[in-house]
């Protein structure tokens, strides 16, 4: 994988609403749906409220946003220890293969550490080739020891 040069990986904030809802459209289109952007008062009631749902971290490169992660706190993870679980990373098409995954996902796990989470944890689509192979390449172990359910409320 390549180094992505002169990417910069930071939280983001309630202005770049407008960029995070046309990166959602492009997620629900990478899985076959509308290519719509998300509604944004969705997003800064999920975000930029108290609580807040998610963290999202952006990569940002020649003052463009390329990439995103989200994550969020899960408890408990062993114990009374807390893990962080990343619900989303992507990397808009024309930024793929350059290091932004990579970076996005170091500075997701080193969010992790600095809440003092015991473990980083994700899922990853069956019919999703691409991203299972990129954390293949990163010598992830699959955790064969989870079942995933989905109730829709």
């Amino acid at each position: 994988m390549g180094v992505s040069v002169g990417v910069t990986i930071r939280q983001a904030n309630e202005r770049d609403t407008t960029a995070i809802s046309v990166m959602l459209g492009e997620v629900e289109a990478y899985y076959g749906g509308h290519p719509a952007p998300v509604d944004e008062q969705q997003i800064r009631v999920a975000l930029f409220s108290e609580p807040a749902a998610a963290t999202v971290l952006l990569a940002e490169q020649g003052g463009r946003v390329v990439g995103f992660a989200s994550f969020s706190s899960l408890w408990p993870a062993t114990g009374a220890d807390v893990s962080l679980y990343l619900k989303e990373l992507y990397v808009r098409a024309d930024a793929r293969c350059q290091g932004v995954g990579r970076q996005l996902l170091a500075a997701v796990r080193e969010a992790g550490e600095e809440l003092g989470c015991s473990r980083l944890e994700w899922t990853g689509d069956t019919d999703n080739p691409a991203s299972l192979g990129f954390y293949e390449k990163l010598g992830v172990p699959v955790s064969e020891g989870k079942v995933f359910y989905r109730l829709p409320l």
